[in-house]
């Protein structure tokens, strides 16, 4: 954990007078003295997690110490390491991009629209009029 106790003192003081000042002008004083001692416990145990998540994210980020180097790689180092890195695509995106003669098949007809067939309906007119009548007055 970073810091020491003092710190967690300091905020915890600092939580105890505010939370003072804030109840004192609306609630009597020993109300008031009980609150503020609650706020000293909450701001006291808020820097305390403070505290514990900043030093395990510092102890994350700090290289693993190796008492020796000269060790061959055991199992236990196979796979610990990872590395991210991606192969130089340039060429091969520049390949697909240019048109390369002779892959068409020949016969270039030009442009077909697409015929969809006809939607038609084979029921009679009016007991489609009947079935909409029967639905508006719903």
């Amino acid at each position: 954990m970073i810091g020491n106790i003092l710190i967690n003192l300091i905020f915890g003081l600092i939580g105890f007078i505010f939370t003072l000042l804030v109840n004192l002008g609306n609630n009597l004083l020993m109300t008031s003295f009980i609150r503020s001692i609650m706020g000293f416990i909450i701001w006291f145990v808020l820097a305390f997690l403070l505290r514990w998540v900043l030093g395990s994210i510092v102890q994350q980020n700090l290289p693993p110490i190796a008492s020796d180097f000269n060790h061959e790689v055991g199992d236990e180092e196979l796979g610990s390491q990872l590395d991210i890195s991606t192969p130089n695509e340039d060429e091969e995106l520049i390949n697909l991009l240019k048109p390369q003669p002779g892959l068409g098949s020949g016969k270039s007809e030009g442009f077909t629209p697409l015929q969809p067939p006809k939607l038609v309906s084979l029921k009679d007119p009016e007991e489609l009029a009947k079935a909409v009548r029967h639905l508006k007055e719903e």
